[in-house]
């Protein structure tokens, strides 16, 4: 019992270091996050974070693998409700934008991306989070099609050309560029999506 016990103090410590590292790069940026300064926010030491994680990278990785556990959650619903095809595909779209320039798993996404050739683990995480959004927004389209809503069409193409477009929006969107925030992504998205899956 004692042994239950610890294992679950050590999952909730995880998940609090993995919280306020997103929360730090929310309002710092991600450059501005150190070992230190997270430990500082923590009150502990960047010997316990290391102890967990064993370095930056992992920590990273860690973060935007939790993050998006959270948001895999949010699409499970979304697929769940009793809306029309044409709504669901609309708020995915709102789910898969960032929310503003500060988005921190956005900001951790371009930051990973960079990192990539090198490092065959992160690699495959990324593999593994981009096929569950695929393979939703797969299911999503076909599911409009088996109800006449979307022309018939190659939804996993359709899945593959949308995201595509949608991580291009949301880049712009993080890194701040002239005209690109998210009311306007999200306005170009829909447009794009529109064109892609024809609506009945």
């Amino acid at each position: 019992m004692a042994g239950a016990a610890r294992r679950r103090d050590g999952q909730i410590a995880q998940e609090r270091m993995l919280e306020e590292a997103m929360k730090a790069i929310a309002e710092d940026g991600l450059a501005a996050l150190t070992m230190s300064k997270l430990a500082d926010r923590l009150g502990t030491s960047g010997g316990h974070i290391l102890y967990y994680y064993g370095s930056k990278d992992r920590l990273l990785l860690e973060a935007l693998r939790w993050s998006e556990e959270q948001l895999a959650a949010e699409r499970a619903a979304l697929l769940r409700r009793r809306v029309t095809a044409a709504r669901k595909l609309d708020l995915f779209l709102e789910l898969y934008l960032p929310r503003g320039p500060r988005d921190p798993r956005w900001t951790l996404w371009i930051e990973l991306w960079a990192r990539t050739p090198s490092n065959e683990d992160l690699r495959t995480a990324q593999e593994e989070i981009d096929a569950g959004w695929h393979a939703d927004l797969g299911a999503l389209l076909a599911k409009g099609v088996e109800q006449g809503r979307f022309a018939p069409t190659d939804t996993a193409a359709r899945a593959s050309e949308l995201l595509a477009l949608l991580d291009g929006l949301s880049t712009r969107v993080v890194l701040g560029q002239r005209d690109a925030d998210r009311a306007r992504a999200l306005e170009r998205a829909r447009s794009a999506a529109a064109l892609l899956v024809e609506h009945r």
